[in-house]
């Protein structure tokens, strides 16, 4: 009876009906079709063994990249690892490639890290521009599943990092793939739509190969359940099921869909629509969720019956796959498990083409919306399947048969003997591994060095009072910090010019290399506040960060792993070379974060002005002291931007204070919530220490669309069972241009500056001079004084009572928070009818900034002065001279001139609305191309020796000419 079931299930393998007219496309059954799939990230795979091979097989093998090629042919035999199915066979990690004889392991030192010198390890040492020096998979051979894997695959979400779904003309010359944005209505319409047909018949072919390997898995399923009524059946019913849970209805799903969609490529015109097919195809993803799910249980219920029977094992070692129509073999032999991967590695390969088809529709066709929905439902599917199988998608598995799982890993600047280095840093579960990537020549496969590890056991956080200072680091002026910035934004302006203008790609080539370069150094350079940590042998690192939102993720994370029972170790050289090569497979960062990274179809940011409320907080488990801070990402990197009153002894706090925060590309917003700290033992160490305990953090994504209209949207986020309510309200940097005059002359903000000082009977404006005044009494000092913003409902309120002259405004102004009244004072600059240095001078201002003899600079910046009516020009020397005297406490208050003048620049100086529309076309632009000149005119006059409104007057060395 046995061996007529096996001769029963074997012989209806091979009975799969073909359909007539068919076309494929040539794909290797045991590899994957592209390498964004869930995948399993472990590491050289799991290699299929035989007999004789040693160790020095396997390196060489993993450096290839290849699978030895499975022996389908000889009986199974018990008892014999060669014999057994790919999950039974030892396990193996690829041991990192050696480019040459100067690879070499850390050496190990006196507290059990290891560390490698840091010759050739200047600040670009690491990084060379391009996208393959970060691009993790572009250049590495697409491979299927490490057989056998017993951690849950992963879904590679990002189209960014997607193989282009590539189709051939008639001639066999590749399709390059056009710019990632939709096609504009009736621009190159004719050519996107046959663009379309391309990527369609590419992905037609890829659906007929996957519906093939569907049929496939079915084939043994229909007989294997026959006999399992029988009296010794291959599996149970049970088992059946669970093996195959789904395969049926995914079948039905893509079948139906290939039959819909293969006559409308087959007979193609330009009115042919097709996006509700993908649409319907989106909205059936529930199916592969439920797949992903029995995923795991399915792999390990067929490793089971594999190693308790022998008939299951043979079937499932060899299933039969049909070929393409032009290959010589009809058919391919396919383990079950490779087969089982398939749906995994197919969830997302609609997303891809999707992609790909909105990059070739115009946004006109009737299909546009239809595959936009489609793309935003498996977007959202993807997004959820990772958030069920993140924390089992990184294991790795040691010599010694250790399962480590890569936990989170980023880039961070090292402050290492005294000079900052930015370096990959990736935590492991039992372990922090410090790297940096090594320098190749090109084709050459990337590695990650070690620069030093410390076991998770061994790892402290020295509070504040225990910890060294910081070690001496080399400060970055805060001027060349905003020079790099205006270059990184005079930049981005060129490259937009150049790509408008049809230019070559090799100067965009060039001048993303010139922004790339900036942004790092401005990456590398910006961050000051300081992650310690220690390891109880001895020695002791630091990380510069820019958010203590990061670093407290960090903490966070370390500190959850340490919970559980570790036990110290120290790994042999052989043992750091597998865990450090496994970094490059297993890392899910793979750019530094700048936004010259970034593909032309990723959103650019916002520009403009956000208006946050900070309006509650519930959910704290007793009283404490509680304020917050408002985080916001700008040239990559996150910085504070606000910081609400402290709320004493509560459980409730409730703040109502708004901040308007200014945007500069900015993608997201960060809420951190924190206990102030009254410990007076606690002393900071290092000015950039925070010693506030951290209550919850959250963060939201500002959306265009979401956040783009004038109304107030009101939300909440939750942060570890704290929930903080806010409102928001954006307004882009064109619209904050307008400048509305007050309808009532009587009051002072919108109404012209010669109408107040006339109406004072004063030459600089009241309002002016008590703003400056109460700074220089007691807001000279204070940390980002004119940077830091201030309550709006208290600015708003300081603007009411200034509006109205009242009497009890020195009362108010003495009582009220400093960074208020240094708010109040930019606010009433911003809402003059026009700016002070006149919408008719600025043109003149731009041309005088840019001119590049000294002499001819000066001769006409001062004219210029000399020409702005002499209200706004003693307002403008008065605040001048407060300018410098800020600048003078720099080192406490760290207010540079450069930083005065990028606060306060584009508010005195500005183009008019006419002028800013007939010349700029968005808000970047704005950015880019106007405030990098507004800034450097106020700064020329910050760094001018003093300037007297009589020398001014009566010097005749400026030319006297009209403007």
């Amino acid at each position: 009876m046995v061996d007529l079931n096996e001769k029963f299930v074997l012989g209806q393998l091979l009975v799969a009906p073909c359909r007539p007219g068919t076309c494929y496309e040539a794909e290797k059954p045991a590899r994957a079709c592209g390498t964004h799939r869930l995948k399993h990230l472990i590491l050289g795979g799991r290699r299929q063994q035989r007999g004789s091979r040693d160790l020095e097989q396997l390196e060489a093998e993993a450096k290839d990249g290849r699978d030895s090629p499975p022996v389908a042919d000889e009986p199974p035999r018990r008892r014999t690892r060669e014999h057994l199915p790919p999950w039974r066979r030892k396990r193996f990690l690829g041991l990192p490639e050696r480019d040459s004889p100067s690879h070499s392991s850390p050496e190990r030192g006196s507290d059990c890290s290891y560390n490698s010198s840091d010759h050739e390890d200047g600040p670009l040492a690491d990084f060379s521009y391009g996208a393959d020096d970060y691009d993790g998979e572009g250049n590495e051979e697409q491979k299927g599943p490490p057989e056998g894997s017993e951690t849950m695959p992963y879904i590679d979400e990002s189209p960014t990092m997607s193989p282009q779904l590539s189709a051939r003309s008639q001639g066999g010359d590749s399709i390059s793939p056009t710019p990632p944005e939709g096609l504009a209505p009736g621009v190159e319409a004719g050519k996107g739509l046959e663009m379309r047909k391309l990527v369609l018949s590419g992905f037609l072919a890829s659906e007929e190969i996957y519906i093939n390997q569907l049929e496939a898995l079915l084939l043994p399923m229909k007989p294997l359940k026959a006999t399992a009524t029988t009296s010794q059946p291959v599996l149970t019913i049970q088992q059946i099921e669970t093996i195959f849970y789904k395969i049926q209805d995914i079948y039905e799903i893509h079948k139906e869909f290939y039959d819909n969609l293969c006559p409308k490529v087959q007979q193609w015109d330009s009115q042919v629509t097709m996006g509700h097919l993908f649409q319907k195809l989106a909205s059936q993803l529930g199916v592969y969720k439920a797949f992903v799910d029995n995923y795991k249980v399915a792999l390990e219920t067929a490793e089971k019956c594999s190693q308790s029977n022998n008939q299951f094992q043979k079937i499932s070692e060899e299933l039969k796959v049909k070929g393409p129509k032009d290959s010589k073999d009809s058919h391919t032999s396919v383990t079950m498990e490779a087969l089982l991967y398939k749906p995994i590695d197919r969830v997302t390969r609609s997303t891809l083409v999707l992609h790909d088809l909105l990059k070739h529709t115009p946004v006109d066709h009737p299909d546009y919306p239809l595959l936009q929905d489609a793309l935003r439902i498996s977007q959202n599917f993807l997004s959820s399947i990772n958030e069920d199988i993140d924390p089992r998608r990184t294991a790795v598995t040691t010599p010694k048969g250790e399962t480590r799982q890569l936990v989170k890993d980023g880039f961070l600047v090292e402050v290492s003997e005294s000079s900052r280095k930015l370096r990959h840093v990736f935590l492991f579960t039992d372990v922090l591994l410090c790297a940096k990537l090594k320098k190749t020549s090109a084709g050459k496969h990337q590695q990650y060095d070690c620069k030093w590890y410390i076991p998770l056991a061994d790892l402290v956080f020295p509070s504040p009072e225990e910890s060294e200072a910081s070690p001496q680091v080399h400060p970055f002026p805060d001027h060349e910090l905003e020079d790099m910035k205006m270059k990184i934004s005079a930049l981005k302006s060129e490259i937009q010019k150049e790509k408008a203008n049809k230019g070559q790609s090799r100067a965009i080539e060039r001048l993303k290399k010139k922004m790339f370069e900036n942004e790092f150094l401005l990456l590398l350079n910006s961050p000051t506040i300081p992650f310690r940590i220690h390891n109880r042998n001895g020695k002791s690192y630091v990380f510069l960060l820019s958010s203590d939102y990061e670093r407290s993720e960090w903490r966070e994370a370390i500190q959850k792993l340490q919970k559980k029972d570790l036990q110290a170790f120290v790994l042999s050289s052989v043992e750091l070379q597998v865990l450090t090569g496994s970094c490059f497979k297993l890392r899910t960062v793979h750019n530094i974060p700048v936004t010259s990274n970034k593909d032309d179809d990723e959103s650019p940011g916002l520009y403009g002005f956000l208006h946050v409320i900070v309006h509650s907080a519930k959910g704290f488990k007793q009283s404490a002291n509680l304020y917050c801070t408002l985080e916001v990402d700008s040239f990559g990197y996150f910085v504070s931007k606000a910081k609400t009153r402290v709320f004493r002894d509560t459980t409730e706090p409730k703040w109502d204070e708004e901040f308007e925060i200014e945007l500069e590309g900015s993608q997201s917003l960060r809420i951190l919530c924190y206990e102030k700290c009254y410990d007076k033992t606690k002393v900071n160490k290092d000015n950039n220490e925070i010693v506030d305990k951290i209550m919850g953090k959250g963060q939201i994504q500002l959306d265009p669309q979401t956040v783009e209209t004038k109304n107030w949207h009101t939300d909440v986020i939750e942060m570890n069972g704290i929930k903080v309510e806010f409102s928001m309200k954006f307004t882009s940097r064109d619209m904050s241009l307008k400048r509305t005059p007050s309808k009532k002359q009587t009051g002072v903000f919108g109404v012209k500056i010669s109408v107040v000082t006339k109406r004072e009977r004063s030459k600089v404006p009241y309002i002016v001079r008590q703003c400056v005044e109460e700074v220089e009494k007691r807001g000279i000092e204070e940390v980002g004084i004119y940077r830091i913003s201030g309550v709006a409902t208290d600015i708003q309120a300081l603007k009411a009572v200034f509006d109205a002259n009242n009497k009890d405004i020195l009362l108010m102004l003495s009582d009220m928070d400093i960074n208020a009244i240094a708010g109040t004072l930019k606010l009433y600059f911003r809402e003059l009818p026009e700016p002070l240095l006149t919408d008719r001078l600025y043109p003149a201002f731009m041309e005088g900034i840019a001119l590049s003899d000294p002499a001819a600079k000066e001769n006409c910046m001062m004219h210029l002065l000399r020409s702005l009516p002499d209200p706004n020009l003693i307002t403008f020397l008065f605040l001048l001279e407060h300018l410098k005297r800020v600048a003078e406490k720099e080192p406490i208050n760290k207010m540079s001139l450069h930083n005065l003048a990028t606060v306060f620049g584009p508010t005195l100086l500005r183009p008019s609305e006419v002028e800013s529309k007939a010349h700029l076309t968005s808000a970047a632009d704005i950015w880019s191309h106007d405030v990098m000149a507004q800034v450097q005119v106020l700064l020329y006059y910050l760094q001018h020796p003093p300037i007297s409104f009589a020398e001014l007057k009566r010097n005749t060395l400026y030319f006297s000419t009209d403007v």
